[in-house]
C-alpha cells in the first residue's frame, strides 16, 4: 500500500485535531523540556563569554628599572610586540603617567618622598588566555633593564576556577536535560499512540503496511516537536534579551554584563533547540508506534 503525500497531510491534520488535547500536552511537554535545555546551552555560552571578558580585563605589567636606558626599554617593547600569547598592542606608561597613578593609589607620605625621575616606566599587557600570564612573567623576569613583572595570580586562579565550574555545570545540566526531555517527549507520544492502538490494529488487519501506518504518526510527532521547540526557542530568546538588557551598562564586576551575547549566538542556540525538538518528535513517534505494529 503506497504512502502518498496527500494521504500523509490529510491524515496528520485529522489526527492532530481529533486528538487535540493529547497534541497540546505533547507540545507543552516539548516546549518546557527544550526551554530548559536551551536555557542551559545559552547560559553555558554566556559563561564562555564571561571567561573572555575576564581574560581581557587581566593584565600583566612589565616594570622597567628607573635607570633603564632607552635602548633597554625599546628592546623590551620590541620583544613584547613579537609575542603571540599577548593581545597587541601593549600599553606603554611613561614615568609621568605612573607617577600620576601612584599619587591616586599610594599614601601621600610615600608619594611625597618620590620624584618623577625615580618612577619606572612600564608595559601593560593583556594575555590571550589566563594561563598565558605566567608565560609573560617567565619571559621577562630577570631581563636586562626590567625591575619586576607583576600579575594578579590570586585573581587569575579565582577566575579560572569560577569559569571552569560554570562551563561544566551548564554542560552537565544541558546533557541531563536533553536526556530527560527525550524521555518525557517519548512517553507523551507513546500515551497518545496508546489511546489509538485499536485504530492501528484495524489498519494492520485490512492490509496496511508498517510504513503506511508509521509515516502519519512520525509526521504528527515532527509537527508536535516543531511547535513545542518553536515555543522553547521564543523562551530562550526572551532569556537572551533579559540577560543583555540587564547586562548593558553594567560594571566590569557584573556577571550579566560579562555574559553579554550576540544575536548570532542565540540564533545558533535556537536552531539547536528546534532541530532537537523535530528529531526527538519524529524518532519518538517511530519508536513508540513499533510495539503496536505487531498484530
Amino acid at each position: 500500500m503506497p504512502v502518498s503525500i496527500d494521504y500523509v497531510v490529510r491524515e496528520t491534520g485529522s489526527n492532530l485535531w481529533r486528538n487535540r488535547l493529547m497534541t497540546v500536552a505533547a507540545v507543552l511537554t516539548v516546549a518546557v523540556s527544550l526551554t530548559l535545555v536551551g536555557a542551559a546551552l545559552l547560559l553555558r555560552q554566556g559563561a564562555a563569554n564571561a571567561s573572555g571578558e575576564w581574560e581581557r580585563g587581566t593584565q600583566v605589567t612589565v616594570w622597567m628599572a628607573p635607570n633603564a636606558s632607552a635602548h633597554e626599554t625599546a628592546a623590551v617593547g620590541t620583544e613584547i610586540s613579537q609575542l603571540s600569547y599577548i593581545r597587541q598592542p601593549c600599553a606603554y606608561w611613561g614615568k609621568q603617567r605612573n607617577f600620576t597613578e601612584a599619587r591616586k593609589l599610594l599614601p601621600s607620605d610615600v608619594v611625597a618622598s618620590t620624584t618623577v625621575a625615580e618612577m619606572p616606566t612600564s608595559y601593560w599587557c593583556t594575555p590571550q588566555t589566563l594561563p598565558d600570564a605566567v608565560q609573560v612573567v617567565k619571559a621577562f623576569q630577570g631581563t636586562e633593564g626590567v625591575l619586576a613583572v607583576t600579575e594578579p595570580s590570586q585573581q587569575i586562579h579565582t577566575e579560572e576556577t569560577v569559569i571552569n565550574i560554570f562551563k561544566w555545570v551548564f554542560l552537565s545540566v544541558a546533557v541531563i536535560l536533553i536526556v530527560s526531555a527525550a524521555v518525557l517527549i517519548l512517553n507523551s507520544i507513546r500515551m497518545a499512540i496508546f489511546a489509538r492502538r485499536r485504530e492501528v490494529s484495524v489498519m494492520k488487519l485490512v492490509g496496511a503496511t508498517n510504513w503506511f501506518i508509521r509515516v502519519p504518526f512520525m509526521s504528527e510527532g515532527m509537527i508536535q516537536g516543531l511547535l513545542g521547540s518553536g515555543l522553547a526557542a521564543l523562551a530562550v530568546y526572551a532569556l537572551y534579551a533579559v540577560i543583555n538588557h540587564y547586562g548593558n551598562g553594567s560594571g566590569t564586576g557584573n556577571i550579566l554584563g560579562a555574559m553579554h551575547m550576540s544575536g548570532g549566538e542565540v540564533i545558533l542556540t535556537d536552531m539547536v533547540v528546534v532541530i532537537v525538538g523535530v528529531v526527538i518528535g519524529s524518532l519518538g513517534s517511530a519508536i513508540a508506534i513499533r510495539r503496536f505494529l505487531d498484530v
